[in-house]
């Protein structure tokens, strides 16, 4: 099986590549070589840049399956379908569950869900322009290759290499035990996919040749904001107190934190992704591997989160407040 990788040395596409390569397959990556060059001696690299429309190293070639991992905007995917055309028997999009619209939905809702309206005009992704610039890149791979497309949707996903930090935040501050600050409500529900079950799931959709749209998303067992951070913090030994703060402004990105109103696309189903493969890693064994790759690494800074003063200081406020 010949899969060629648009983006394979960082995080989600890292893992993809990794099973693949554990699994036998014939691997190619496509990047700038900038990141990971030390990665996957076994795999074959082509170096281009998908910002300024280098695909010249794909000029040449036949794969079974494309994963595109790092396709964001419609430009990337529409060049390289342009430059790939029928070179490649199956394309597999890494699209986001961000492309489904984000109101009303109903606990397990599914890839039946509405998508939001695409967006063409613009290439900064910010938090409202990211879904729709994905749903219009799935939409262009869906029309090119019709029943040779696949779409894969995953929610947020943690692991071990996750530059993101913020599933690590939490792994990291179990550690410390004792009252934990969260501004947020311990309740929120939480979904949390493993970036190994979605590698295997990817390479499982590709030697089934099978087309189609797919939430991905994990673990089996619900959770929520509240037991994460307990079950992080049995992995890590400690026992923690969550003590809810209020902040003004609320910071608009925090590890995990989401508005209740955007609560209902923590609880989507998996039943369709289940059915073709995708596997069920426990969300203790995912806290384990971040813990454990996070000591490996020397816990460099997350710029995530509170640091232990900032936290230190509202908890003493929280205090006088009670």
């Amino acid at each position: 099986m010949r899969i060629l990788v648009l983006g394979g040395t960082s995080f989600v596409g890292r893992a993809i590549v990794d099973n693949a390569l554990r699994g036998g397959a014939d691997v190619t990556l496509f990047g700038r070589g900038k990141t990971g060059a030390d990665l996957f001696p076994a795999a074959a690299r082509l170096i281009g840049d998908r910002d300024t429309g280098d695909y010249s190293a794909l000029r040449k070639g036949d794969w079974d399956a494309v994963v595109d991992v790092s396709g964001y905007v419609p430009r990337h995917v529409g060049q390289a379908m342009e430059m790939l055309g029928d070179r490649v028997g199956r394309y597999v999009f890494i699209s986001s569950h961000a492309v489904y619209v984000r109101d009303s939905l109903a606990p397990g809702n599914d890839e039946s869900t509405p998508r939001r309206s695409p967006v063409r005009d613009t290439e900064e992704l910010l938090e409202e322009t990211y879904g729709p610039l994905k749903v219009a890149c799935e939409d262009d791979v869906t029309a090119r290759y019709g029943s040779r497309a696949t779409i894969v949707r995953p929610g947020k996903v943690a692991g071990p290499y996750d530059s993101m930090n913020t599933f690590t935040y939490w792994t990291r501050r179990a550690v410390r035990g004792g009252r934990v600050a969260v501004p947020g409500h311990p309740e929120q529900p939480v979904q949390i996919i493993d970036s190994r079950d979605l590698a295997q799931f990817v390479v499982r959709l590709i030697a089934d040749d099978r087309p189609g749209a797919f939430t991905a998303v994990g673990p089996a067992e619900p959770t929520t904001l509240g037991g994460l951070i307990h079950t992080c913090a049995e992995v890590a030994g400690t026992t923690v107190e969550l003590v809810p703060v209020t902040l003004a402004p609320m910071p608009p990105i925090f590890p995990l934190i989401k508005p209740r109103s955007a609560w209902s696309g923590q609880q989507r189903s998996a039943a369709k992704a289940r059915a073709a493969g995708l596997p069920a890693t426990s969300l203790a064994v995912t806290a384990a591997d971040v813990l454990n790759w996070d000591r490996d690494r020397g816990e460099p800074p997350l710029g995530r989160g509170f640091s232990p003063e900032e936290e230190e200081k509202l908890l003493a406020c929280q205090v006088s407040d009670d």
